[in-house]
């Protein structure tokens, strides 16, 4: 199990949702946004069905959800800027023109390292973290070759590393301190429409309610971190964008 690369330069999380960078890599961004890398998040849909109410306003809450977004950036202490690739929550896919709009945006933004869904996890229920998943490995092959898409007019770029998350079969960590674990807890605080849906947060008052939850991260990221005999972490499945 391999610990820890270089803190990239820049950094792009690519995510099916608003709050998925943070649940999954949120210390890792914290860590290296700590260090100086400027990470960028890209979210690929719209997160207007990130409610179990039937009767919610969708475009109010997807206004709400771009603006948690960015205030979860900020609490991991992102310089760089929160993308929107908006597709419909639910029917997000790997069509040509959305690798095309991923593929011009990381060869403008040039990000040495990619985050993004592992898209060959087994029995995964939900379309639109696998369809993440597979658009964000097509257009880093897309990004890297110069043929593909020349009406781009950028530069091909490859970045160094692409980390999967979710992955049934990890084979790196990112060692996490404690105070990146509590950034990941702030950040994930930041989506507020979301504290019933995920976090188990019925009022958000609840004091209560607010330290299950954290309790639950941090076991989460000392559970990544036994992987690799580090206290506490993030894992990934590390793969070569040159393969």
């Amino acid at each position: 199990m391999r610990v820890d690369l270089e803190p990239p330069a820049v950094a792009l999380a690519v995510v099916a949702h608003p709050d998925d960078a943070e649940f999954q890599c949120g210390g890792t961004l914290a860590k290296w946004s700590e260090s100086g890398t400027e990470v960028h998040h890209l979210v690929c849909t719209d997160g207007s069905k990130g409610t179990w109410d039937p009767d919610a306003d969708t475009v109010a809450l997807v206004a709400r959800r771009r603006d948690e977004q960015a205030e979860a950036a900020r609490r991991l202490g992102a310089t760089g800027s929160v993308h929107h690739l908006g597709a419909v929550d639910g029917e997000l896919s790997n069509d040509i023109e959305s690798r095309s709009r991923l593929a011009h945006l990381i060869r403008r933004v040039r990000p040495d390292v990619v985050l993004a869904h592992d898209p060959w996890r087994r029995w995964r229920l939900h379309p639109d973290h696998r369809a993440a998943g597979f658009l964000a490995v097509a257009a880093v092959v897309a990004a890297r070759d110069p043929h593909f898409h020349r009406d781009h007019d950028l530069a091909p770029h490859r970045p160094a590393a692409l980390l999967v998350f979710e992955c049934e079969e990890p084979d790196h960590v990112e060692a996490l301190a404690e105070r990146h674990v509590e950034a990941k807890i702030a950040a994930l605080l930041a989506h507020e429409s979301q504290f019933e849906t995920t976090m188990g947060i019925t009022d958000p008052a609840d004091a209560a309610q607010r330290a299950a939850f954290a309790r639950r991260i941090h076991e989460e990221c000392r559970r990544a971190g036994r992987r690799a005999g580090v206290a506490r972490g993030e894992a990934f499945r590390l793969l070569d964008p040159a393969s």
